[in-house]
């Protein structure tokens, strides 16, 4: 019996570039998610171009046609609704929700950040990462939750800092780990093979019959991936 696809809605605010990378994973037949739409709150988003041209709906839910941020959420809430979304993936979405909206959405929201969570949340991660002075830097695919930049991790790719880098050149490199955990990170979650259980990450991955649910916590000690490593766990 083939498993029904999760249905994904998408928030961006910008480019749409790990919006894009999730639309050509979603081709392929066997991938566990359909992206049924779009959303962002900037009607300038580039990525809306992107997602027009690969036949998705696209909803504009701009931040000036609101009173507030209530009114804003509670517009986005029945947009989500309309499609009937199971599944909520934030692609570089530049608005924080608010606890009662994460809440109605828990363990259903995901974020790509580009850091290794829990160093660099926020803006300018590249930028302080070079500034800190690290040798190894990255990505992450988290739940959200009512804290910015601190919900359970999913999964995380890291890259190297290289001699000579600036932030274009960091950032290129982080983006292009990005493209492919983003993905990988989504399937686990669409196959019920990653779910957020209180503060944390249970995995029931295929090959751990006999240990099938591994809480792994989400400190950043314990949950560095790389994407080779995940790679191992996605059929």
């Amino acid at each position: 019996m083939t498993r029904q696809r999760k249905r994904v809605v998408v928030l961006i605010s910008g480019r749409g570039s790990n919006m894009a990378a999730l639309i050509e994973a979603a081709k392929e037949g066997a991938y566990p998610a359909e992206i049924v739409g779009v959303v962002t709150d900037n009607p300038g988003a580039e990525g809306l171009k992107i997602a027009e041209a690969n036949g998705l709906p696209t909803e504009t839910l701009a931040r000036t046609d609101f009173p507030n941020r209530p009114a804003h959420e509670a517009a986005l809430e029945e947009t989500l609704r309309g499609f009937d979304a199971e599944i909520v993936a934030l692609a570089g979405y530049m608005r924080l929700l608010s606890p009662a909206f994460v809440g109605r959405w828990a363990g259903k929201l995901l974020n790509i950040h580009p850091a290794l969570l829990p160093c660099f949340t926020g803006l300018d991660t590249h930028r302080r990462a070079l500034e800190a002075g690290v040798r190894v830097h990255g990505c992450t695919v988290h739940f959200v939750t009512a804290a910015m930049d601190d919900g359970p991790i999913v999964a995380q790719a890291a890259v190297p800092v290289l001699v000579g880098d600036d932030e274009a050149s960091l950032s290129a490199r982080v983006l292009k780990a990005e493209h492919r955990l983003y993905p990988m990170a989504l399937a686990l979650v669409c196959r019920d093979e990653a779910s957020m259980t209180g503060n944390g990450t249970v995995f029931a991955l295929p090959g751990t019959e006999h240990n099938p649910r591994i809480l792994v916590s989400p400190a950043f000690s314990d949950a560095i991936q790389n994407v080779e490593d995940l790679a191992r766990f996605t059929p």
